[in-house]
């Protein structure tokens, strides 16, 4: 069975949807859409009739890239008032010849969540930190390992419902089945993770349109987070308030003429505008860029001290990641706040070489993870709509609606 996932990131700006496929453990990408995002604001649904509105158009332009509409995905939900805590849980082997299995893992992970989390709270996911066979050795797979009993011990990230339910229930309401829901910070991080982030503590910080999220990780297991009210928005509000320039011309000039340093920037390169008084008047690169680096430069400064304030650790990598990042010369400021000790995250996947996606496809890598540890098979299209994608024209009967108590837990009960 090909192993095809879907993946939703709703921002405050753009809502995208990805699919991709995994081949060999490797993604590839099938669909990148992204349309305008309505009714939301910081992650927080404030007009749920104009969300779905947007909803319908970015899943009709998946539809029309596919051939067939995508009815189940991945969703990522606020990172606003996350709560994590420590869980530990065992289960016995009930098999007959003992050997540890993808079921037998998944109920030690429930165990570790039995009375960890409030009525008002919803389990995101359950990270296992390691795994004990028979009270003696710890594993991070346990997998074909012989044991009579195995435990786990967990970080459970839990959200507050009145976050996560009301975009679940805007999915439903099209047509859209939620599978599993995850933080955007996570998948930032599967999306870069390698071997030495997996073994050392480190930071993932997302520059967003409307904020900036500082992201703890030990061991690749998110131990802390904050959201800082602050992001390219605010550059966009900078230039247009300085040239009196809409707003939609404020974020052109950001992303077509300004740099995230004025190192490199040169007077001599200048575009005409038009403001909103009427006048046409001349706007060089070095004067934008100064003002695009003075805010950039107060977004990394508090991104740093918020660091501080996270944790006591030492940092062993900063990645930085999301839309702003993509700014012409960003590497320049980054090193000017940080010194050398960061990175800038480098989307590999063809069709998705925008960190602006780094979300959106590190979901996808997350939850195969997910799959490969459980040792479970899962793909968003059955047989009949997997032979509509491979051409056989077939127009597809899109169930309708599901049950909300499902979701959560849906494939691995967290």
């Amino acid at each position: 069975m090909r192993k095809i996932l879907a993946s939703l990131d709703v921002g405050t700006n753009t809502l995208k949807l990805v699919v991709g496929e995994i081949v060999k453990q490797k993604l590839n990408i099938l669909s990148v859409c992204e349309t305008s995002s309505k009714g939301i604001k910081n992650g927080i649904i404030t007009n749920p009739e104009i969300l779905i509105e947007s909803l319908n158009e970015l899943f009709k332009k998946c539809e029309d890239n596919l051939g067939i509409k995508v009815s189940r995905v991945l969703v990522s939900v606020p990172t606003n008032h996350v709560e994590f805590s420590i869980g530990e849980g065992s289960t016995n082997i009930t098999n007959s010849d003992f050997v540890v299995g993808g079921n037998d893992i998944v109920r030690a992970l429930q165990a570790s969540t039995y009375h960890k989390v409030s009525d008002n709270m919803e389990i995101i996911t359950t990270i296992p930190t390691s795994f004990k066979i028979d009270d003696e050795e710890i594993l991070r797979d346990p997998k074909n390992r012989i044991a009579k009993k195995l435990s786990a011990k967990t970080v459970i990230i839990a959200t507050p419902k009145k976050f996560a339910y009301p975009i679940i229930g805007c999915l439903e309401s099209i047509g859209v089945e939620v599978i599993d829901i995850c933080l955007g910070a996570m998948g930032d991080y599967h999306m870069f993770k390698t071997e030495d982030t997996d073994a050392s503590v480190g930071v993932i910080i997302n520059i967003g349109e409307d904020t900036t999220t500082v992201s703890v990780l030990n061991r690749g297991v998110l131990t802390n987070t904050e959201v800082i009210d602050i992001g390219g928005v605010n550059i966009d509000n900078d230039i247009s308030f300085i040239y009196k320039v809409t707003k939609n011309d404020a974020r052109n000039l950001k992303e077509g003429l300004a740099l995230a340093h004025k190192r490199m920037a040169q007077a001599s390169e200048a575009v005409l505008v038009t403001n909103k008084l009427g006048e046409e008047i001349k706007i060089n690169q070095y004067e934008i860029s100064e003002i695009a680096m003075s805010r950039l430069e107060e977004i990394l400064n508090l991104a740093k001290k918020q660091i501080n304030l996270l944790t006591k650790k030492e940092i062993s990598y900063i990645i930085f990641t999301g839309g702003v990042s993509e700014m012409r010369d960003f590497p320049l400021i980054l090193e000017e706040v940080f010194g050398r000790n960061v990175s800038l995250g480098l989307m590999r996947e063809l069709g998705v070489r925008n960190n602006k996606y780094s979300s959106c496809v590190g979901m996808l890598k997350l939850f195969n993870e997910r799959l490969v540890l459980r040792d479970k098979e899962f793909s968003v299209f059955n047989l009949d709509e997997l032979e509509a994608l491979c051409g056989t024209h077939r127009r597809l009967n899109i169930k309708e609606g599901t049950l909300l108590g499902n979701i959560f837990g849906y494939f691995f009960d967290n």
